[in-house]
């Protein structure tokens, strides 16, 4: 039986011919012209002034931060539903994260549930675009006008998403991108931080690279950190940025098809919103019961289809988990969501096939 696994990266453009340059050059850390060409045609993709490479996009994320100078007794909001590296960043800098609800129509945090957060304490709001679709960055960036606070937009699972023919990462002070082995784009490992701010700029570009004086050879002049990609992982994004809009209408199309052949199932496919466009990282769907949930993905597996489920809401987790809350959409959707196999190079068959075990559980 033919595995279909959640997800696969496409390296069929000119990833092996740039890294055996990096190879044959000697150029392999993280100095070498990948690293800056990757950097520039990220930043003209996406129509940003400045990005800058890192080694993953967890240190992205608390790239950004540092250089907006969250710190202790700060408070940063942040939606639950996420994956746990943008809560953990928030954490290193010493901060305190601030859990806020979903919204239950598109899975994004609730820009009603983040105003109530806001304390004096609160320093900035954090968004996730979320498996790819866009939050409400209108609604966001008016709260944040209001009370004067910082936007970072973790992107990392939103390469390619747009509000109207605006690419996410472009409304917040700062936004992150992740490249890992799972993400449309990828490096194997690797980020980028992105700003519209000249001064920001420079004080990621100073913290990433050890805190490096730029007019003094090996004179660092504060606590830096070693968050450089390397020429390698730079040739590899470089090469997957070439193909990025045919690995976004792949997916898409494979989105197109999830929705075709699972319209006479009680599951609730995860779909774009009008005046989005959803990048599709993952098709993710919502079955009717909680319990439901692993049994169908146990069904899959027997018949050789991986799964993964919805993020856990992170404030169900044990280390915070110190005070009792409550937000009742996000865990919703987090025990009842999973995602289902969402790579560009996935066939109609395939998915038909997904679909169909889907359709006999529910029989």
């Amino acid at each position: 039986m033919n595995k279909i696994p959640v997800y696969q990266p496409e390296l069929s453009g000119n990833e092996k011919k740039y890294v055996n340059e990096c190879l044959d050059t000697t150029w392999i850390s993280s100095q070498g012209k990948f690293v800056n060409e990757f950097e520039s045609q990220f930043a003209k993709y996406i129509n940003i002034d400045h990005a800058v490479a890192v080694s993953n996009g967890t240190v992205a994320l608390h790239l950004a931060l540092l250089a907006l100078g969250i710190g202790e007794d700060d408070e940063v909001i942040v939606p639950t539903l996420t994956y746990i590296a943008s809560v953990n960043a928030i954490t290193y800098t010493g901060a305190t994260p601030v859990f806020a609800d979903s919204l239950e129509f598109n899975w994004q945090v609730n820009p009603e549930d983040v105003r109530k957060k806001i304390t004096s304490k609160t320093k900035a709001i954090m968004v996730v675009h979320l498996y790819g679709h866009p939050c409400d960055m209108d609604a966001i960036m008016k709260i944040a006008k209001e009370y004067d606070l910082f936007v970072i937009e973790d992107c990392a699972e939103a390469f390619g998403s747009k509000i109207g023919n605006r690419h996410v990462g472009t409304f917040g002070d700062v936004s992150t991108f992740s490249f890992y082995g799972n993400k449309t784009i990828t490096c194997g490992e690797g980020g980028m931080v992105v700003t519209n701010d000249d001064t920001l700029n420079d004080r990621m570009l100073h913290l990433k690279g050890q805190g490096l004086a730029q007019h003094r050879q090996y004179w660092h002049d504060i606590i830096g950190y070693n968050y450089r990609m390397t020429n390698i992982c730079a040739a590899i994004g470089l090469a997957q940025l070439e193909q990025a809009d045919t690995f976004i209408a792949r997916k898409r199309q494979v989105a197109k098809w999830y929705k075709e052949f699972l319209k006479d199932t009680p599951v609730t496919l995860h779909e774009e919103m009008d005046g989005f466009t959803h990048s599709y990282w993952m098709c993710s769907i919502l079955v009717p019961k909680s319990e439901q949930r692993d049994l169908l993905r146990a069904e899959l597996d027997k018949n050789g289809v991986e799964t993964r489920p919805l993020f856990y809401p992170v404030h169900t987790m044990p280390m915070y988990a110190n005070k009792y809350q409550k937000h009742a959409v996000a865990e919703n959707l987090g025990w009842r969501g999973m995602n289902l196999p969402s790579w560009p190079g996935l066939k109609k068959e395939d998915v038909k096939r997904i679909c169909e075990v889907i359709g006999k559980f529910f029989e």
